[in-house]
């Protein structure tokens, strides 16, 4: 019997607050530190993949971004972002998808991505979610990607993990994209663990 990875998401979100995943955070701080060096403007699409019921859209808005999407494979990860931003969930576009089945009908200036790469331990995963995301993207497009470091866990949910250096990142990456910088991030999750992350900031070349 294969794996399901929709069951998987909808169980984990089905028995645990979003406040009780261990990445969550209450302040993406250098997500909206990397998102803010790429000079995107505030009519500029971004989509955060796997963004869940992360606050991540939540800032943004309040920054003024105004075209944001949301992309989970968990409707009821995203229900609780819906919930949480009450009248201003109108304000994005909220998308139930698995990624590496994801086929945009936009373009996109920034693609964010907070701890879903990480868990494709499948190299035909991998491959089809960086086409999926060369294709999201406009020419010169932004990507962040946040991983677990390669000296991070080897675990999370139950499942194994793909740790990444800036090296390894760029080796998936291809050279369709440029890399442009990445940041080390000690992560304390909900229960007081460390969780080490690695973001990577690459541009699409042209």
């Amino acid at each position: 019997m294969s794996f399901d990875n929709k069951s998987h998401w909808e169980g984990i979100y089905a028995i645990k607050k979003p406040a009780e995943v261990s990445w969550y955070q209450t302040d993406p701080a250098i997500s909206l530190e990397l998102i803010a060096s790429t000079g995107v403007g505030y009519a500029d699409k971004i989509i955060d993949v796997g963004g869940g019921a992360s606050v991540l859209a939540d800032k943004l808005l309040n920054q003024g971004f105004q075209n944001l999407a949301v992309l989970d494979i968990s409707a009821k990860a995203l229900d609780y972002a819906k919930e949480r931003l009450g009248s201003r969930a109108t304000a994005v576009k909220w998308m139930v998808a698995d990624v590496t089945e994801f086929k945009s009908s936009e373009k996109y200036n920034l693609w964010h991505d907070r701890a879903v790469f990480h868990f494709l331990t499948d190299k035909s995963d991998r491959k089809k979610y960086i086409q999926n995301m060369d294709k999201a993207l406009n020419p010169s497009g932004h990507v962040i990607i946040a991983t677990f470091s390669i000296n991070g866990p080897l675990k999370c949910s139950g499942l194994d993990v793909e740790r990444y250096s800036p090296e390894k990142m760029k080796v998936e990456l291809g050279r369709t994209f440029e890399f442009i910088k990445s940041v080390d991030e000690g992560h304390m999750t909900p229960a007081g663990k460390e969780q080490k992350f690695t973001y990577f900031y690459f541009r699409k070349i042209g």
